[in-house]
């Protein structure tokens, strides 16, 4: 019996190997750029799966190949990119997985701020913006106030996101934005006040828990890059209540009723404000903090909901109440543009406690270019403690000494 996956997370896709082998079934990826596995894949016996590659944005080539894969019994999706073929491909193929409306609804941001505004759950709305860069001004001006966020309906990885403060930025934001190609389109909504975190949960029909709290560290502004962070953080438990009832009903009300969900949230002085929702499991190394410091194999739940049963991660206690270790991880970028020739610093992490790891994003050879968003990440060190707060300082001492070597035009020149 087989399993398959339309793409994957960069990372965790050995986790998921064996989740698929522990229920009986065989792990079949397909992918369109097996690099983006290249670290896993290096980790792996090559026989532990089948790999198809396509071009995964043909939907029809996909949904052939997926028709002739043998007793297959279920499709995994845990990517943004691919979650709304992957839910129309299920259903195509009778496959158990989510209604794609509740799936086109929770891929559009505006759509899901909107409505959560409108069932008390958000103090602001959103606003699209039109091609006149004067009348949406205006328009944002009046609507939103300032500060506000411009972002794509769509986005992934902190791509197109300006914070704007006053009328000079929004302008110069509407600017830039009007020279971008975009996954959707882009719309205006209002900025929370706060630090960032995010919520990790699992549903099922409805039923919603909280597996913990990420917090995350960012980039000063203008930028919005992910810097770090660590899991789980050790919140009061009124407030770990009072997180787990507000995601547990804005997933509901957002329509995501089954399934893993990462949902991100400024803690405001008037308490949480969603930022986003992504109904997978956390990107980067979130999957692997999970796996840690809940003491099992998470990805078992996501086969769980693939084969269309309930998932026993449900039933297991939540990271604040379990002895598993914290975990903290940090992203290395580059100073400058150019292209990545190495690291610096990789053969002196083990002199650092908490037991770093480094986990490469890029290979040497690569072109980096967009230093403000994620795409410029060229590596993550992720180390250990007892709690978030000490994984998370020893995490930044350990990535402290690991520099990405950067060559320019000039240098070879």
């Amino acid at each position: 019996m087989t399993i398959a996956a339309l793409e994957a997370l960069t990372f965790g896709l050995g986790r998921l190997i064996e989740a698929a082998g522990d229920a009986g079934h065989r792990l079949c990826l397909l992918t369109g750029d097996r690099d983006v596995y290249r670290h896993e894949l290096a980790q792996l016996d090559p026989t532990a799966l089948d790999i198809v590659d396509l071009d995964t944005t043909d939907e029809a080539a996909c949904a052939a190949t997926l028709a002739a894969v043998p007793d297959l019994r279920g499709l995994i999706n845990s990517t943004d990119t691919w979650s709304v073929p992957g839910a129309d491909l299920a259903a195509k193929l009778g496959l158990p997985g989510p209604d794609p409306a509740a799936v086109r609804q929770l891929r559009d941001k505006s759509r899901v701020r909107n409505l959560l505004h409108e069932h008390g759950l958000s103090r602001g709305g959103a606003l699209a913006v039109t091609a006149d860069a004067d009348a949406s001004a205006a328009e944002i001006l009046r609507t939103i106030g300032l500060p506000a966020v411009l972002k794509d309906t769509a986005g992934t990885s902190s791509r197109n996101v300006w914070p704007v403060r006053d009328e000079r930025q929004l302008r110069a934001a509407l600017a830039e934005a009007a020279q971008r190609p975009f996954n959707g389109r882009l719309f205006a909504e209002p900025f929370f006040s706060g630090p960032l975190y995010s919520a990790e949960t699992l549903s099922w029909e409805g039923e919603t828990k909280l597996l913990g709290v990420l917090s995350r560290q960012m980039s000063p502004e203008p930028s919005v890059r992910e810097e770090a962070a660590a899991f789980p953080v050790a919140l009061p438990r009124p407030e770990h209540d009072l997180i787990q009832d507000w995601v547990a009903h804005v997933l509901a009300t957002a329509g995501h009723d089954s399934g893993f969900a990462h949902v991100e949230f400024v803690l405001t002085f008037e308490g949480p404000e969603l930022v986003e929702i992504n109904r997978r499991i956390g990107g980067a190394l979130v999957g692997e903090a999970l796996c840690r410091a809940l003491g099992t194999n998470v990805y078992d739940a996501m086969v769980d909901t693939a084969l269309g049963r309930r998932p026993s991660l449900l039933d297991s206690p939540a990271a604040a109440d379990t002895p598993g270790p914290a975990t903290a991880f940090v992203l290395v970028y580059p100073e400058r543009p150019g292209t990545l020739t190495g690291w610096t610093g990789l053969d002196g992490l083990s002199a650092f406690p908490g037991s770093p790891e480094w986990y490469p994003t890029a290979t040497p050879g690569r072109r980096v270019e967009h230093l403000s968003d994620q795409r410029s990440c060229t590596g993550i060190v992720l180390a250990e403690a007892a709690t978030a707060e000490l994984a998370l300082h020893r995490a930044l001492s350990a990535a402290g000494s690991v520099r990405p070597v950067i060559a320019t035009d000039d240098d070879r020149g």
